[in-house]
């Protein structure tokens, strides 16, 4: 089982950026497919973005597309989601998850067996 603690979550307003960072310990992160959700209040758990073990392989969520980006560095068991032109609709709780689907990197939730508690993420108008 992997650890995973996410941070980074706060408060911006309208437009701005946020950086997520998940830091993963326990069993190795080696060959674990990354994911980031996020859940806002009322609704259903929202696929965000995915990526492969290397760092070739990136999905994205329709809603996100051009202002997210998911990237990794193996060297410190750490995923990241860089987020520009935040929106009000961004508003949730982020959630970090980690999976070993092969070779490409799922999209749904049940594709990782390892979350994290989740960061509240509020943006502003």
């Amino acid at each position: 089982q992997v650890q995973l603690e996410e941070s980074g979550g706060g408060l911006v307003q309208a437009g701005g950026s946020l950086r997520l960072s998940c830091a993963a310990s326990g069993r190795t992160f080696s060959g674990a497919a990354m994911g980031w959700f996020r859940q806002a209040t009322g609704k259903e758990r929202e696929f965000v973005a995915s990526i492969s073990w290397g760092g070739t392989i990136r999905y994205y969520g329709d809603s996100v597309k051009g202002r997210f980006t998911i990237s990794r560095d193996n060297a410190k068991n750490t995923v990241y989601l860089q987020m520009s032109s935040l929106k009000p609709e961004d508003t949730a709780v982020y959630y970090c998850a980690a999976g070993y689907s092969g070779t490409f990197p799922g999209r749904a939730s049940a594709d990782f067996g390892s979350w994290g508690q989740g960061t509240q993420v509020t943006i502003a108008s």
